[in-house]
């Protein structure tokens, strides 16, 4: 069938109706009526389903279809003569609005139910809008040019006073609880949560969610609209809801009826660098290419903190700021002088990063910023409900942790680890439930599933300055964390614990203590030889960490890691991390001597000069 594309007007933007659409052409007047009733034949079969919104609109929109199902299936039975040129180009107008509400429907039915109940007046709208159209089309339509029969004619007729005197409707029903959802998050947003047996009416009687199974359903549904921020929405509402719902799934159906697998630690797992996400790290995470112009010229890292030089330059501000402490007074990039030391934020850079990320799954931990402007009080009073509802789901989580039974504390975890995924809050507010040390007792679980969702909580937890001194000052935790790096049960779990050893060696006072752990320097070695791509870098940016602590140097030299480094300048990846690490260990005159016996090493150097790479 040929097509002509048609552009969708309507007033509202972002509907799910916008896009371009198209027309057949080249068609026969049968085959024409043919097409019509074959898509609305469909749309009536596929609407058997009830929608959990938008029900009054949306049978009236399959009653409208039904009707005009009769008139095309007289047409295609009683009508061998070519249609009226006006009646083709209504009906070829008509094939368009049919797709539209078929597109519409569907919407409405594969959407979650408290998303459609955020956009309730605008859906509404969007069944308003066809309604108006299909008016219109039925005005010009020439029906006396068809030859109907009487019982045919008078349902057009009928639907054409049904469709002038419509009006837009919006479920009141809907919208009380559409209130309702904004007042559950006004009293978190006020530090008390909502009562119980009201939120349980909201939920299970109102809105149809009465399992947890449904709850996580309508968590993913809405994250993804988070994401992908395709829909004209207060992005501060949306994450508010998004954490009423997680906490309405485990305050009202507990942690039963969920068998659900969860995201498994390797998907959006936690990428570093020296610090920040590395650029290669996510790209052997996942074949995920990073945007050029989101990292850092200096270290070719996820830029955390972008800063605009006197050049005009964008860098990251910690880069920088070494730049031009180690006596620097040109702009690394271009070469020339720095007319000033002063740095400009480059917020919406900043900003393009972090829906990047977001959409993405790659952590992303901005600053503070140091002065807040008029945007963030507005949207301040939902964004605390959203703190504050995820610190009740911590409360909640952290108890299942602590007391149920060993399944229970596994998904407890999973849901701590994804908690943790996203945002310093939450980060902030599962450590301040005190997640830290029955996470450190399921790093010894016999269970899989349990060990790798612990692990990889704790490295999302890392990512907050402030835990990793929470971390590292838990007894235990530490060797547990080396323990799970050298004898984890599956390869996610050792590769995550060898990405929070890098975590926790950011903090200078920590490589020390970090490289005297037993078993940690030689279980990062052995995950550099051995491992996956992934494993080697999460063990090559840690062992580089550890390498600039003057103090670790012997340990490292001990334990073989300079062997470890030197195998790896041959490996696309970590070549040039290893050869950062040995060129601090070479100070130390027992690396240098090591190196010197290793007959790779020259070679491995030779070849990674020749070879090149991103930082030249």
């Amino acid at each position: 069938m040929a097509c002509t594309p048609v552009f969708s007007s309507l007033r509202r933007r972002k509907s799910p109706l916008v896009g371009t659409f198209f027309a057949p052409v080249d068609l026969s007047d049968p085959a024409l009526v043919q097409a019509l009733a074959s898509v609305a034949g469909d749309l009536v079969a596929s609407s058997r389903a009830p929608v959990p919104s938008q029900r009054r609109n949306s049978r009236s929109l399959v009653r409208k279809v039904e009707m005009f199902l009769a008139l095309f299936e007289f047409l295609r039975e009683g009508r061998p003569s070519p249609l009226p040129p006006p009646a083709t180009l209504c009906f070829k107008e008509l094939y368009i609005l049919l797709y539209r509400s078929r597109i519409l429907l569907d919407y409405c039915a594969q959407s979650s139910r408290i998303w459609l109940l955020l956009q309730n007046a605008q859906i509404s709208g969007h069944f308003h809008d066809l309604t108006q159209e299909i008016s219109t089309l039925l005005d010009v339509l020439p029906l006396g040019d068809l030859a109907l029969s009487p019982d045919v004619r008078e349902q057009v007729e009928l639907l054409q006073r049904q469709a002038r005197r419509s009006k837009l409707h919006v479920d009141p029903r809907d919208e009380a609880l559409r209130l309702r959802i904004y007042a559950f998050l006004d009293e978190f947003g006020k530090g008390r949560a909502p009562d119980p047996p009201v939120l349980r009416e909201a939920f299970a009687d109102g809105l149809g969610i009465r399992d947890a199974g449904a709850c996580r359903a309508e968590v993913e549904f809405l994250e993804e609209q988070v994401y992908n921020q395709e829909e004209e929405v207060d992005l501060s509402v949306l994450n508010g809801v998004v954490a009423l719902t997680r906490y309405a799934r485990f305050s009202l159906f507990g942690f039963a009826g969920d068998e659900g697998d969860g995201e498994r630690s390797g998907h959006h797992r936690r990428r570093y660098s020296r610090g920040g996400s590395s650029c290669s790290a996510i790209g052997e995470a996942g074949s995920l290419a990073v945007p050029k112009d989101f990292c850092c010229p200096i270290s070719l890292d996820l830029m955390r903190d972008p800063v605009i030089v006197s050049t005009g330059q964008t860098y990251d501000r910690g880069c920088i700021l070494r730049w031009v402490d180690d006596g620097h007074s040109t702009c690394p990039n271009s070469g020339q002088p720095l007319a000033h030391t002063r740095l400009v934020p480059n917020r919406a850079l900043r900003s393009l990063i972090s829906q990047w990320c977001a959409a993405h799954g790659v952590p992303y931990d901005p600053p503070e910023p140091s002065d807040a402007g008029a945007e963030g009080v507005v949207s301040g009073a939902i964004s605390r409900a959203a703190v504050e509802a995820n610190r009740a789901t911590a409360r909640l989580l952290v108890e299942q942790l602590a007391w149920a039974p060993e399944g229970a504390k596994a998904m407890a975890a999973r849901e701590l680890r994804l908690l943790a995924k996203n945002g310093k809050e939450n980060r902030v507010c599962i450590a301040d439930a005190g997640a830290i040390p029955p996470l450190r007792r399921l790093l010894s679980s016999p269970d899989p599933v349990a060990q790798e969702n612990s692990v990889t909580a704790i490295l999302n937890l890392s990512i907050h300055d402030k835990n990793k001194s929470r971390i590292m000052e838990e007894p235990g935790c530490l060797s547990s964390i080396v323990e799970v790096l050298t004898r984890g049960w599956t390869v996610e779990a050792r590769e995550n614990a060898a990405a929070t050893l890098f975590s926790l060696s950011a903090v200078h006072e920590y490589k020390k203590t970090i490289s005297n752990e037993e078993g940690a320097v030689e279980a990062l070695a052995g995950l550099l030889r051995d491992g996956s791509p992934r494993g080697k870098k999460d063990a090559v940016t840690a062992l580089f960490n550890l390498s600039t602590h003057v103090e670790c140097w012997d340990r490292m030299v001990q334990s073989g890691a300079v062997s470890a480094l030197v195998g790896s300048l041959v490996v696309d990846g970590v070549a040039e991390e290893a050869a950062g690490a040995l060129a601090l260990l070479v100070r130390q005159p027992a690396a240098a001597e090591a190196m010197g016996r290793d007959e790779k090493a020259v070679g491995g150097l030779v070849g990674l000069m020749r070879r090149g790479g991103p930082r030249g």
